[in-house]
């Protein structure tokens, strides 16, 4: 085992499959949307589309076009995932491990004027905030969430909104994310990755070569420094 630490100004946690795990959830919903759409592959669907918003799944997967639908189905979409995710004895939405030190040792680093971390999710904003409730995760001020953005996850958009809302460079800043599209879109804006194999094969995540990869954040210790910023200290096999 060998530790590597290093610091941060600011760290850009991913929400789905990083802090929380929705997946009995996001099961759920595409079942619902089966009986609207029919011909979905659910699993195909299940190992391509997290991490990417919503809206552009159902675009690819449903064919939807219009804005307006778009953003109504989507609306119901996560709906669907916070509502189905305990039916039928599901387990719900819960905290990944490694999570709770790490957020109770960040959460009062969470606000502005220069906040040292931030939530950057593809989830709609509705979504994000009741998973983050039902985990128990304070939303921080730098909350970076679907509908903030143009272009989601691979591009770069969504973690150069969560450097900005930080109010610091990019390159210094530490991303933590679950899912290859989040990976690129992390190295694409310029910052520093810890890859999680929580929701992807390892083989799946060693393809985008993140900084370093570990298992879940059990591996992984933060703490906020003496003069700002986050010193990191990871455990690597």
């Amino acid at each position: 085992m060998v530790a590597i630490t290093f610091h941060v100004d600011a760290v850009l946690f991913d929400m789905d499959g990083t802090l929380v795990d929705s997946t009995a959830g996001v099961i759920g919903a595409w079942e619902t949307f089966s009986e609207t759409y029919s011909g979905l592959d659910i699993q195909k669907i299940l190992s391509t589309a997290h991490g990417v918003r919503t809206v552009d799944n159902l675009k690819k997967y449903c064919g939807l076009t219009s804005e307006a639908e778009l953003e109504k189905e989507a609306a119901r979409f996560e709906e669907a995932i916070v509502t189905s995710s305990t039916a039928n004895g599901r387990k719900g939405i819960t905290l990944l491990p490694g999570v709770r030190p790490i957020i109770d040792e960040l959460a009062p680093g969470k606000n502005n004027p220069k906040p040292c971390w931030a939530i950057v999710t593809s989830a709609t904003r509705a979504y994000a905030s009741a998973a983050l409730e039902i985990g128990g995760i304070p939303i921080p001020d730098a909350f970076v969430t679907a509908e903030d953005v143009t272009h989601g996850k691979p591009y770069p958009d969504p973690y150069l909104l969560g450097a900005q809302k930080c109010g610091v460079s990019p390159e210094k800043c530490l991303v933590v994310e679950d899912a290859p599209s989040g990976v690129a879109s992390g190295f694409a804006a310029g910052c520093v990755v810890i890859g999680l194999i929580t929701s992807h094969t390892k083989e799946q995540m060693e393809a985008k070569r993140p900084t370093y990869l570990v298992e879940n954040l059990s591996s992984v210790s933060m703490k906020m420094g003496v003069n700002g910023g986050i010193d990191v200290v990871i455990e690597i096999d």
